[in-house]
């Protein structure tokens, strides 16, 4: 039986090309970067490499990036970085309801720490109203964080019209003393799932931090970036040594930064013609569920999506039961985020788009790779029919076939 992978949005196969180039990293070029002797030169100069690369991604300047240890760690950076600088100006975070939680946990932990957040609510299809996001700020605003593209069910948020409204917002709280007066709210947008898929520019997009995964981009795992805005007021996360522009404590991970640098020249060159044909395909799958299985619905925006996002509500039946079906079928998808697999809670992404907890529990994510192919697709639309029957025959809640 051929296995499908429609599980993208958790991790990507790395690239054989990135792999490639990050193999001589490991065991024949192994200086330290830090290290002023050659070994340690020859690093240097592979992990500036990889910062060109990637910055090259979302154009930016190379010096304008920080690398991490991933996603997670590159939003709480951003997060608790400008918190903690910025707290004398005042201790509101704007965020919303359906961030990934490296975004809202790290916003609950700042909340214990005399920090205010608001959370911004989002309409049926997962928008969020850059008006809302107006009224929101107040004189005590220091950071917005609205993430690019959710993680669960696609829909791509109006990043460029919010960052006008925060950048507007300023200019209403003039503080005494400052450079031209205005008051400086920062903007932070996790772009985990959308660089190397979608086209990605941090000045087009008016943001002054940006949170990058190489995992999510055919890249190795456990390798991330920061992007930091020149000028931009940030408290370390990691203390220790003077790495990363004394940004980011820790001997940096140069195969990662090398693998991650390569998958990112990749994704700039490849990106538009993958996205064209996960689009085709997405649309394609989206048609042949609603079509063929009866009470299902799509959850996030129809058109204001990922490429590569398949979020559909199955109802009268567990996401999980249906999730087990298909991995039988050797088919893998996912009920919503990877980091949440195993909580028997309704995703809160689901539950902030209006559904109930019965129809959020009877999600489905299947998000599609570069190298998915329309048999698998049909094969993946007739194997969920057939289960979903098959289990709504035997579903104790409510409506069967």
């Amino acid at each position: 039986m051929n296995r499908i992978y429609l599980d993208h949005a958790a991790t990507t196969p790395t690239d054989p090309k990135v792999v490639e180039a990050m193999l001589p990293y490991f065991s024949e070029k192994y200086g330290n970067p830090s290290s002023i002797h050659s070994f340690g030169q020859e690093t240097r100069a592979a992990v500036e490499k990889g910062r060109e690369q990637v910055a090259g991604l979302i154009g930016c300047a190379a010096d304008e990036i920080v690398f991490t240890s991933g996603g997670t760690e590159a939003d709480n950076q951003a997060i608790e970085g400008i918190a903690f600088a910025n707290q004398q100006n005042g201790n509101h975070i704007i965020t919303t309801a359906i961030e990934h939680h490296a975004v809202s946990k790290c916003c609950e932990f700042l909340k214990k720490h005399g920090f205010e957040i608001t959370y911004l609510p989002v309409d049926k299809y997962g928008l969020v109203d850059p008006d809302a996001v107006a009224k929101a700020i107040t004189a005590k605003t220091i950071l917005v964080s609205v993430m690019h593209a959710n993680n669960e069910m696609g829909t791509i948020e109006p990043i460029k019209a919010i960052g006008e409204v925060v950048r507007d917002a300023g200019t209403r709280y003039l503080v005494p003393g400052t450079k031209d007066g205005k008051r400086k709210i920062y903007f932070h947008t996790d772009a985990v799932q959308t660089v190397g898929h979608i086209p990605v520019n941090v000045n087009e997009l008016g943001v002054d931090l940006l949170s990058i995964s190489a995992h999510k981009l055919y890249g190795p795992k456990g390798v991330g970036a920061l992007y930091i805005r020149k000028g931009t007021r940030l408290t370390p996360f990691l203390h220790g040594g003077s790495q990363e522009r004394n940004r980011r404590a820790s001997t940096e991970n140069v195969p990662g930064i090398v693998g991650f640098g390569v998958a990112a020249e990749l994704a700039k060159g490849e990106m538009l013609a993958d996205a064209k044909k996960m689009a085709g395909l997405r649309d394609k799958m989206i048609k042949g569920i609603l079509e063929a299985i009866p009470d299902t619905q799509l959850n996030g925006h129809p058109t204001e999506r990922l490429p590569n996002n398949v979020n559909v509500s199955v109802r009268y039946i567990e996401g999980e039961s249906m999730l087990l079906s298909l991995d039988m079928e050797g088919i893998a998808a996912s009920t919503g985020s990877a980091c949440t697999s195993g909580s028997l809670e309704p995703s809160h992404v689901m539950l902030a788009i209006g559904l109930t907890h019965e129809v959020a529990h009877g999600s489905l994510r299947f998000s599609l790779g570069k190298q998915t192919t329309e048999e698998e697709i049909d094969r993946t639309v007739t194997e969920l029919k057939t289960i979903v029957e098959r289990l709504r025959s035997m579903s104790p809640l409510g409506k069967k076939n």
